[in-house]
């Protein structure tokens, strides 16, 4: 039993993808409830065919619907150097889009 699947690039980041699945990627300029179609596809896999993309897939693409803009949790940064009383805290929070992917 093979499952379909597609590798995504987004973000500067790959993504293996599959209908239905729910991920986060880096901040979209869509509104959420929008559809967005990712076309740059490295490889896609449906049933036990598989085609690799040099570097691309051409004519291939995903597509997705955005569920929500949010921000990820805060991540504290702290520097600290021993002995001469320097110390720096800061929080930084990353903002994401999920998205449910609809079709490959």
């Amino acid at each position: 039993m093979s499952q379909d699947f597609a590798i995504i690039q987004t973000g500067g980041k790959q993504y293996k993808v599959a209908a239905g699945q729910k991920l986060k990627v880096e901040k979209l300029p869509v509104d959420a409830g929008a559809t967005v179609a990712f076309d740059k596809v490295l490889l896609v896999a449906k049933g036990d065919s598989v085609t690799v993309g040099m570097p691309h897939v051409s004519g291939a693409k995903v597509e997705a619907k955005v569920l929500r803009q949010d921000k990820e949790d805060t991540k504290l940064v702290f520097r600290y150097h021993a002995k001469v009383r320097y110390k720096k805290k800061k929080g930084h929070r990353q903002p994401f889009t999920e998205v449910e992917i609809v079709k490959i």
